[in-house]
């Protein structure tokens, strides 16, 4: 009985939860942020009105900055690609720092789990998509700033017509895919894109394109392995790491902006939230003479299909593929039934142990993937049926596969692993 409530407990906080997002995602937005059009020219300016010099008069009176820089700030247009931790930071700072026109992409929604990094959203904005979620939250602390938002996915189609209408722009993506066209767009565009990353406590930013220095291709002419590319879904990542990236990346921008002359040769800086000192430069070389797009005799002249040339997605979203037969595998319900019968079987967790201390399904074992091999004495010990999981699903299939080729009879991996027993079977049980 106490089980049922607290499920039915569970269950009516989501459906709250659900008409909130709803209700956010219905309501009118301002009429400033329902045209996207932005063939409507962009004013540059000489001057700035008395209420721009109050706004922004802490800025003016840094020496080195002043009345020149705000101004040059003002005529200039930044794109950020990516409305989520770096473009969080970057797109506040430099919505309210006075440039001229900000333009945002994301195609994704707000959802709760991105709040505790991607800091320019709020709860009450859940299910909004995240370019007009950040639009909005820059209009409330500027309401004169030029904000576009654009509410779909760069691709090859799309990239180089929007980069051309931008003076400046900024990768906060979080795929190699994207980072790929981005830089290469850019270069076809003659555009300074300013890159940042950030992962697990480490963090990375460069500009490219800029002052004779590297596009990311000079840098990485062949993509690496998919496999080998980690990203915040399957890594995790330090809320504050991407914003320490995010608002560097906006005061790269702005350096570019007013032409800065501490950006006279191409340098990497890396961020290590978790070493002293937690900051390195790396000087960079010039760009490539033999590079395929920024070269001397470039054999690049557009854009191409870079999730094929990556083997990856153009998004963050985790892909869970397909290894196994069907027969190979167990949906939630049939392994319910299986628990709920009492069937002798053996159930392995095969994720890595920080996310088996977050939360784990009942008498499973834990064996992470990377011990699997050197372990696989033990699992032939136990019982003949095997039963696999993990939270994604793609690592307890490879872990199948790994058992059937030792001999074992008749493993199985749960579909949709933990997320799927969430939504599926148990509501109670909690999904990160």
């Amino acid at each position: 009985m106490e089980k049922l409530e607290r499920e039915n407990a569970l269950l009516r906080q989501r459906i709250a939860e659900l008409e909130t997002a709803a209700a956010a995602a219905e309501a009118p937005l301002p009429a400033a942020l329902t045209e996207t059009d932005v063939t409507s020219p962009f004013e540059r300016v000489s001057s700035l009105t008395n209420a721009e010099i109050f706004r922004f008069g802490r800025q003016l009176v840094v020496p080195g900055f002043g009345l020149e820089s705000q101004i040059k700030l003002r005529s200039k247009s930044f794109l950020i690609v990516g409305a989520g931790g770096l473009g969080s930071p970057a797109a506040l700072y430099l919505g309210a720092g006075g440039v001229g026109r900000l333009g945002i992409v994301d195609h994704d929604t707000v959802d709760t789990n991105n709040l505790h990094r991607q800091v320019i959203h709020t709860e009450a904005r859940c299910g909004v998509n995240k370019a007009v979620s950040a639009a909005i939250a820059i209009q409330a602390i500027y309401p004169d700033a030029d904000v576009v938002p654009y509410a779909y996915t760069l691709d090859r189609t799309n990239a180089l017509q929007l980069i051309q209408q931008y003076d400046i722009v900024l990768d906060c993506t979080d795929n190699i895919a994207t980072r790929y066209l981005l830089s290469d767009a850019c270069v076809l565009a003659g555009k300074p894109i300013v890159s940042g990353s950030a992962l697990r406590n480490d963090g990375q930013l460069t500009i490219y394109n800029y002052n004779n220095g590297p596009c990311f291709r000079c840098l990485h002419p062949v993509p690496p392995p998919a496999s080998t590319v980690g990203r915040c879904v399957d890594s995790g990542v330090l809320g504050v790491v991407p914003g320490v990236i995010g608002m560097l990346q906006a005061l790269e921008a702005i350096k570019v902006a007013i032409d800065s002359p501490s950006l006279k040769e191409p340098s990497f800086l890396i961020f290590s939230a978790m070493s002293n000192p937690m900051f390195r430069t790396m000087r960079l070389r010039h760009k490539k003479k033999d590079c395929a797009i920024c070269g001397d005799t470039p054999t690049m002249t557009e854009l191409i299909d870079y999730v094929q040339f990556c083997d990856g997605s153009a998004d963050d979203k985790t892909v869970d593929e397909t290894i196994l037969k069907r027969e190979e595998r167990v949906d939630v319900h049939e392994y319910n039934k299986v628990v709920e019968e009492g069937v002798d079987h053996v159930l392995i967790d095969v994720r890595p142990a920080i996310q088996y201390g977050i939360c784990r399904l009942p008498n499973s074992i834990h064996i992470p993937i990377d011990e699997l091999d050197k372990k696989m004495t033990l699992v032939k010990d136990m019982m003949a049926e095997k039963n696999v999981d993990s939270e994604h699903g793609n690592d307890s299939q490879i872990a199948v596969r790994m058992m059937q080729k030792e001999g074992i009879d008749k493993p199985r991996d749960i579909i949709g692993g933990l997320l799927s027993w969430s939504t599926k079977v148990d509501a109670s049980f909690p999904i990160y």
